[in-house]
């Protein structure tokens, strides 16, 4: 017979400086999430939260992943979750975080929200982007869109320490704009004809099951998707146009490739200086991430693969230079789960907490 989930002790908080919720906590997203914060110096997880799973033990979720005292999933209930917690991790679908962000922090919880639903800084293009979800969600929240700090840590590091709501940027965006920025924030490149080819394995899908990502259709074979209009192309527009000072338009390609985990996202700009080699602009990067240690600069010639970012929240980066069309050839690896999503989320939690960037935070490979 199954054991009917009781009432938990408290979980001792003695020198720790942030007590974490964790709502959609068996999601891809939620999972890597748990598994940063268990092994964190300085964080405690306090709360799960879960709709379907709610009564539940975590381990009849997911035993695979023990948690210290196999907590019962709750349900999300802000009210609860502001007793139990200081900060609250939401990895939930596109929509549903704004249903529960504006109770939190009212009641003084600081969010990190996984989701797009934060992302924009005006409720109107969110809703015209993401138009199932605003049908399905009827938003009023037009001043927290404004408010919400997009969470780029090596953009927006200042921001995100003082943030109450910061909404933690999507994969694409991340392996994309992270060494787009340093030429457009100093003019180096054009800014139009902004190409962006980008290769992302399954798990960037989520775990609910979806025809496309089984494995009799995903396996040796690479299919483009989103090829006009993907989502995360407004969302790469509208930093670049925020850090270039002018408007940007580009054209964003995603490919799904038979892998698990791992992004990577080739940048084609036009070099306003042809006579910029990649020692030079290597030297652009190198000077903006000198002090960024979840960002790693690879030598001209030495290009990323995403097997050397796989389980780390490191960002690879190259760049070459085509001197013959005079074009500048960024790339990017990321793993799309860790600093494309959960660790980069972590990682907002370390600074909005005070803590080094890094806390927490796997750097070193684990390859092959």
């Amino acid at each position: 017979m199954q054991s009917t989930p009781t009432a938990q002790a408290p979980i001792s908080t003695a020198g720790l400086v942030g007590r974490v919720a964790v709502v959609g906590a068996s999601g891809y997203g939620g999972l890597q999430t748990l598994r940063l914060l268990q092994r964190h110096p300085q964080f405690a997880i306090t709360f799960l939260g879960g709709e379907r799973s709610a009564g539940k033990h975590w381990s009849e979720i997911c035993s695979f992943l023990p948690l210290l005292d196999d907590p019962v999933v709750e349900t999300p209930d802000p009210a609860r979750i502001a007793e139990t917690a200081d900060f609250a991790v939401l990895s939930l679908p596109n929509g549903l975080a704004s249903d529960l962000v504006p109770d939190l922090l009212e009641r003084g919880v600081r969010v990190v929200d996984l989701s797009a639903d934060y992302r924009y800084r005006s409720l109107e293009e969110w809703s015209q982007v993401y138009v199932q979800e605003a049908q399905k969600h009827q938003r009023t929240d037009v001043q927290l869109c404004q408010d919400a700090v997009y969470g780029l840590p090596e953009w927006f590091g200042p921001e995100i320490a003082q943030a109450r709501l910061v909404a933690a940027p999507g994969c694409f965006p991340t392996t994309s704009l992270l060494p787009l920025l340093p030429f457009l924030k100093q003019g180096l490149i054009e800014t139009d004809g902004l190409i962006i080819d980008a290769k992302t394995g399954t798990s960037g899908g989520g775990r609910a099951a979806k025809e496309h990502l089984l494995l009799a259709e995903a396996s040796e074979s690479i299919t483009p998707y989103g090829v006009v209009g993907h989502r995360h192309t407004s969302e790469i527009e509208q930093i670049a146009s925020a850090v270039a000072a002018c408007p940007i338009q580009l054209q964003f390609t995603p490919h799904l490739v038979p892998m698990v985990r791992g992004l990577l996202s080739t940048v084609y700009a036009r070099l306003r200086d042809p006579g910029l080699t990649a020692d030079d602009c290597t030297t652009v990067l190198e000077a903006v991430y000198r002090h960024h240690p979840c960002v790693r600069v690879l030598p001209v010639g030495t290009y990323p693969a995403t097997k050397w970012a796989k389980h780390t929240n490191q960002a690879l980066l190259s760049v070459q230079v085509d001197s013959r069309t005079g074009r500048l050839v960024l790339m990017s690896a990321v793993d799309n789960l860790m600093k494309g999503q959960a660790g980069q989320g972590v990682q907002c939690l370390n600074l909005m907490a005070g803590l080094p960037a890094t806390t927490g935070l796997p750097l070193e490979p684990f390859y092959p």
